[in-house]
């Protein structure tokens, strides 16, 4: 199999070589160094770096994509039937997110009036309730 540099890798996945080295401390991708202790990829890492984009974009969490890449073979990229396999196991979690979608622009608009986003009973910040247990008021600090 080729060895890619990290830039050859940047420029034909179209990530940032940080984006690269983020990938690899997740265990995403895997590189191996030379003598002089440099990244090299395999080809396959392109294919990899290609699920990971997608994934993203569909708002899927990077800790999903590791336990689904736990799955194939490494030294390989993934193929059509690899993809068809890590998105049927991302399929049900697709329908609940867009189902909470859905939820919040049904109810958004009856919350801008109220300006807090704290109330006991607020469905968008408090999902069932669960911070009532709490008494009145807020519960959340503003950097949570």
């Amino acid at each position: 199999m080729r060895e890619l540099s990290v830039g050859e890798v940047s420029r034909r996945a179209g990530v940032a070589v940080s984006a690269l080295h983020f990938y690899e401390r997740k265990g995403l991708i895997q590189s191996l160094r030379t003598a002089g202790n440099q990244r090299r990829y395999g080809s396959d890492v392109l294919r990899r770096i290609a699920v990971i984009r997608v994934a993203q974009r569909v708002g899927m969490p990077l800790e999903a994509v590791g336990k689904a890449f736990a799955n194939l073979p490494s030294g390989r990229p993934p193929s059509r039937d690899d993809w068809a396999a890590l998105s049927a196991l991302w399929r049900d979690e697709l329908e609940q997110r867009i189902a909470q979608l859905h939820n919040l622009k049904d109810r958004l608009t009856g919350c801008i009036g109220c300006g807090c986003l704290s109330l006991e009973a607020c469905s968008l910040a408090n999902p069932g309730d669960a911070l009532a247990a709490g008494g009145d008021g807020p519960r959340r600090w503003a950097g949570e």
